[in-house]
């Protein structure tokens, strides 16, 4: 890849990776777009790394609390409760993309399948953040409340419907304010990630590739600042706002993609 498409394809993973709008829609109609091969798994890994990195950043003080709670376990608080929840919430999402991951590889990354998910759970994302109440914050996160999340984590397996986006819309219909549903979101994300890339990781080492390492750093640079800013941005939004603009572009974007899948 060049670098400049080099630098898109990482910015796009970077700016979509925990927005409600489906970064594999985007990485499907981009180099239809643009006439470019699918980007490769070592640039792929990396982009996920700079994310990964990025939403630890941006959370940096609640994971340092939820790490403290583990220093005093005999006397239970909020911070590692929440971490307690947020690694259970990823166990159903591990545990059925490590079994896709083996058994089915890329069976239903298409185009036809990325346009529907991509517009259909749009619509729900709508529906829900319009009629939910948003009265709760994390601190009314219960174990049954984190696997329901994570349970829901699941249908983000299915390439369109969004990893974000299915777990803020569980998260709303359960009654979350929108910015702790995109909070606990992002949390849930660092396990599934770092998971994901360690999968990656494991069967680019058991093809033998090698090479393309400054590219990888690349890569997962512009990742990192892409997903920063998109974290930032999207946290101040949801302080006033609600999750409608990011609904219509799903559907804006599914409809896209059908058209061009359709021909």
């Amino acid at each position: 890849m060049t670098l400049t498409l080099l630098a898109v394809a990482a910015i796009v993973q970077g700016l979509t990776e925990f927005l409600p709008v489906s970064s594999s829609g985007h990485l499907v109609l981009l180099p239809a777009v643009a006439g470019w091969d699918d980007q490769g798994l070592i640039i792929d890994i990396a982009v996920h790394v700079g994310t990964l990195g990025a939403v630890i950043v941006y959370l940096r003080r609640d994971i340092g609390r939820m790490l403290r709670g583990l220093l005093n376990p005999g006397k239970p608080d909020q911070d590692l409760k929440l971490l307690g929840r947020t690694a259970a919430s990823a166990i159903p999402t591990i545990a059925v993309g490590g079994l896709i991951f083996v058994l089915a590889g890329d069976l239903l990354r298409s185009a036809v399948v990325v346009g529907w998910t991509t517009l259909l759970f749009g619509v729900l994302l709508y529906l829900v953040d319009r009629r939910s109440p948003a009265i709760d914050g994390l601190e009314r996160l219960t174990w049954g409340r984190a696997w329901l999340i994570g349970a829901a984590q699941v249908l983000a397996l299915i390439p369109g419907a969004s990893r974000a986006g299915v777990t803020i819309t569980a998260a709303r219909a359960l009654g979350f304010e929108r910015t702790a549903a995109a909070r606990f979101s992002m949390l849930m994300s660092i396990p599934v990630i770092a998971a994901a890339g360690a999968a990656g990781a494991w069967k680019l080492a058991a093809s033998g590739a090698d090479g393309g390492f400054a590219e990888a750093v690349l890569a997962a640079s512009f990742a990192f600042a892409a997903a920063l800013v998109a974290i930032r941005l999207m946290m101040a939004w949801l302080r006033r706002a609600s999750f409608a603009p990011f609904a219509l572009y799903r559907l804006v974007l599914g409809a896209a993609i059908l058209a061009w899948a359709y021909g």
